[in-house]
């Protein structure tokens, strides 16, 4: 098995992979509701197509993984971003591929700090929903709804473990 070392998870690195959800660091925010709110605006880029394509919102209730975690399966949406944004102030696991002709690459892992979220890119290969620590935890989830095969899963010959630093 091969090791990969999770880091960080930055803007700049996650990029090719889609979008980092949070509010520190972001530049386009401003009042609204008589000045007692602050909007950090349009955070990451919602892609759904096909045919009778919708959004959707959901909330999912992860289980913690053991560490190191064992990556054994990616998947991608061929027909819609996923976006997932944590509903408690704890880390997780964030682990994606590039793609190299149809077929997942060499995956990289990332630790979402407490506050961040991400959103996956239409298409981008990645790790299920991985919770770390000791309990679970909610996310509010946006996704694609609507008709055709909005899911592709990929099996590695040879898992991939994946260590916290």
């Amino acid at each position: 098995m091969s090791r990969i070392v999770a880091r960080p998870l930055t803007r700049e690195a996650f990029a090719p992979f889609g979008d980092v959800i949070e509010a520190d660091g972001t530049v386009e925010s401003f009042l609204i509701n008589r000045a007692k709110c602050r909007r950090f605006h349009d955070l990451a880029k919602v892609d759904v197509t096909g045919e009778n394509a919708r959004v959707l919102i959901n909330i999912f209730r992860g289980e913690p993984y053991p560490m190191p975690h064992r990556l054994d399966m990616v998947e991608r949406h061929p027909l819609g971003s996923q976006a997932f944004m944590p509903l408690s102030p704890r880390p997780f696991l964030v682990t994606v591929a590039p793609d190299e002709g149809g077929r997942p690459g060499t995956p990289q892992a990332f630790i979402a700090a407490p506050g961040q979220g991400v959103n996956y890119a239409r298409g981008t290969w990645h790790g299920v929903l991985t919770v770390i620590g000791d309990e679970p935890q909610d996310f509010i989830v946006v996704d694609r709804g609507g008709d055709g095969n909005n899911l592709e899963e990929f099996y590695f010959d040879t898992p991939y473990v994946i260590v916290l630093p």
